[in-house]
């Protein structure tokens, strides 16, 4: 049989991705009173990361240990890939090694590459264009705290980037409305959106993506590799700041996300992701859960 891999929200249905939810509410229940759960006994996870990382490893490597295996951490510059190893070769190697490959790339290509050599499921942990997981722990806290977030209204401000572009795909799998507020020419990608049939608006004027949202979310505005435009960027997102006034055009009770880290007074003001209506550190931790239910998912079918 085939594996299943987990490169973008699209690789699921919708009823699997709210079934991954649900589960993940059962194990964060489990793990918050102590009780074991071990169902990947003897079995190994390689995380692979081009890029440097805080939440995804700490959470992927935390998170197999509780479920009883073993995470095996590999940068670049420890493994052949660093010296031009063609990524299918590593591949077939690899997955005649171990059980599930996490990948943390720079270009979407090598995690595609990799999976259709692979004989272990792949799991993709960010790339240039997409950040499934970082979607399924924001999904699972606005559940958590929210309720079903069918038919409400998110809004994205910010870089049409990679987290953005697997909101995309979460409006077509969850079913609710995203309004994406990026200054021009900083646009999510039209063959992104073109994957889809959820109701998405994208335009320039935050004013009218805050309009009632139940959910705000944002990142920064430089990420990972973009550094050399920093200054440019700060000059053209200047007036996409997520702050009071922004939060005031919300609901009442809308939650506001980012993935972090964040950049206090660039892209959110301190006021916002401090204050009572942030559900950032919930959403961090949720990156343990929903993961464990994935890879419980993969591993365990």
């Amino acid at each position: 049989m085939s594996p299943r891999h987990c490169l973008t929200l699209l690789d699921f249905t919708s009823e699997e991705l709210n079934s991954l939810l649900e589960r993940a509410i059962v194990l964060k229940a489990k793990h918050r009173r102590g009780e074991a759960h071990t169902p990947l006994q003897n079995r190994v996870l390689a995380m692979i990361f081009e890029k440097a990382s805080t939440r995804t490893r700490v959470s992927f490597e935390a998170g197999m240990a509780q479920l009883g295996g073993h995470a095996m951490f590999l940068s670049p510059r420890d493994t052949q890939l660093g010296r031009g190893e063609p990524i299918p070769d590593t591949a077939r190697v690899l997955s005649s090694m171990v059980d599930c490959v996490m990948i943390r790339a720079s270009n979407h290509s090598m995690v595609e590459t990799f999976a259709a050599n692979s004989r272990v499921p792949v799991i993709n942990a960010l790339t240039d264009l997409h950040h499934p997981c970082q979607l399924l722990a924001d999904m699972l806290t606005y559940v958590e705290q929210r309720g079903d977030i069918r038919g409400r209204k998110v809004a994205w401000l910010g870089d049409g980037n990679n987290v953005c572009n697997s909101y995309i795909h979460a409006a077509d799998r969850f079913d609710f409305e995203l309004h994406i507020a990026c200054p021009p020419g900083y646009e999510p990608p039209a063959s992104v959106l073109n994957e889809v049939r959820a109701k998405i608006i994208v335009g320039h004027a935050p004013e009218s993506a805050f309009h009632h949202a139940d959910l705000v979310v944002t990142d920064v505005w430089a990420s990972m590799g973009q550094e050399a435009e920093q200054k440019q960027r700060e000059k053209q997102f200047q007036s996409y700041q997520v702050n009071e006034a922004c939060m005031a055009l919300a609901k009442p009770d809308a939650l506001f996300m980012h993935c972090l880290p964040a950049h206090r007074g660039e892209e959110v003001t301190a006021q916002v992701i401090d204050g009572p209506q942030s559900a950032v550190w919930d959403e961090a931790e949720n990156r343990l859960h929903v993961q464990k239910a994935l890879l419980e998912f993969l591993l365990c079918r």
